[in-house]
């Protein structure tokens, strides 16, 4: 009876290790602390105690071993056995011998056996958990393939990989993207922490990462570090713009991200809900790399600050739309790209413009002022924006229906002048 017992606790907990992936050497370890914990809460101590456990013959042996003395000098029967009462079991014994005595499973009770179990369930719970944390703590910055198997009403994502739940929450998914559950999903992992004890896989589809790790996917000479992605800043969904450099002269890092008809690239913009993507080459010269990220614009001339933080940069008049871009997105890409405020002037001849200056009664010398900051040194410099980043760039100072005023009155004085 004790080595059927036994032998279904071994394997029944062998097949755990397997299937949850725990090393069986640790979770015999874990086996035996149990049964330790057993001994101690009926005898208050485990130091007379050996437990022997045999994984590959499925045996659990629980030893207790005390010392045999006269009757008169017993003081604790817990480590200490009277001769006479030792010969009842082992005639040869004698005085300070050491007798073990094997203690049955099913002495400790079915109370102690069934606390016993589900100590067990707990602690292997409890290493599930740590290994989730370690495997994926590993495996941040790495594309995971799963199944979407929940959405939630705040359009969090709950996503199946390998029997393990990630979460991809609504601010990490593009805007674009529509899922049902069955759908297959891919993401990159970018976080993991824990709440509340367990661990929460966050993963992302707005990340740079994504877009890094797609590149090295798509493109061979990425992945082989021929061609490296110096520079990456994303509007997710709508545009990209990655800097690229190759470390073989013979070749065109651009040429070989885009590849024939771009269908190297098609295969990344699909994946991110038809984001666009500019791929344009490095240039450790700012000036340089400042007109290249202005890119499709043409720019005739870049000014940088000293500390860096800020360029000026001049456009022909029929390329300014082009260098702002659809809702500003070209020069934001673009600033974020190189790592610093970029603003764009108008290349016009002095008499198709009017001095901002010539407005201060109209708008206040203090708004004059934010104005000259944020780059507009002319009325039509003001008129290239629209109110909403006017708004962003003096930060708010200039509110919306300031910004709508100062439009109208500018653009007024232009018709005026037509006239």
């Amino acid at each position: 009876m004790q080595n059927e017992i036994s032998k279904q606790i071994i394997q029944s907990f062998a097949e755990i290790a397997k299937d949850k992936g725990i090393d069986k050497d640790l979770l015999l370890s874990i086996l035996e602390d149990v049964f330790r914990t057993m001994i101690r809460k009926k005898y208050e101590s485990d130091e007379s105690f050996e437990v022997i456990l045999n994984a590959d013959r499925g045996e659990i042996q629980i030893l207790h071993i005390r010392e045999v003395v006269p009757a008169d000098e017993l003081t604790d029967p817990v480590t200490e056995i009277t001769l006479e009462e030792a010969q009842k079991h082992d005639p040869d014994l004698e005085l300070y011998d050491e007798y073990a005595q094997e203690i049955s499973i099913t002495d400790f009770g079915r109370r102690a056996v069934s606390m016993a179990r589900q100590q067990l369930a707990q602690r292997i719970r409890e290493i599930e958990k740590d290994n989730v944390f370690e495997e994926y703590s590993d495996r941040i910055g790495e594309i995971v393939l799963g199944d979407v198997y929940q959405v939630r009403h705040n359009k969090d994502i709950l996503v199946n990989h390998n029997g393990v739940e990630l979460l991809l929450p609504k601010n990490e998914q593009i805007y674009k993207d529509r899922y049902r559950k069955g759908d297959t999903i891919r993401a990159v992992v970018s976080e993991v922490k824990r709440i509340g004890g367990n661990p929460t896989v966050i993963i992302s589809r707005t990340s740079p990462l994504f877009l890094e790790r797609l590149f090295e996917n798509e493109i061979p000479e990425v992945f082989d570090g021929i061609i490296e992605l110096k520079r990456i800043a994303r509007e997710p969904g709508d545009r990209s713009k990655v800097a690229v450099v190759s470390y073989d002269e013979r070749v065109d890092p651009v040429g070989a991200c885009v590849g024939m008809k771009g269908i190297r690239i098609h295969a990344i913009v699909r994946e991110l809900q038809n984001e666009n993507i500019d791929v344009i080459n490095y240039s450790d010269d700012k000036i340089e790399f400042i007109k290249r990220a202005l890119q499709p614009a043409r720019v005739a001339k870049v000014e940088i600050s000293e500390d860096g933080k800020q360029a000026n940069v001049l456009v022909p008049a029929d390329e300014v739309s082009k260098a702002i871009g659809k809702g500003g997105v070209n020069i934001r890409l673009a600033s974020k790209l190189v790592g610093c405020e970029i603003d764009v002037y108008r290349e016009v001849e002095e008499e198709d413009d009017i001095d901002l200056a010539e407005f201060e009664v109209d708008f206040g010398k203090e708004t004059i002022d934010m104005l000259f900051e944020i780059g507009c040194d002319s009325a039509r410099a003001v008129l290239e924006l629209d109110e909403d980043e006017i708004v962003r760039r003096t930060e708010g100072k200039i509110t919306k229906e300031e910004a709508e005023k100062i439009i109208d009155i500018i653009a007024y004085e232009f018709e005026d002048e037509e006239d």
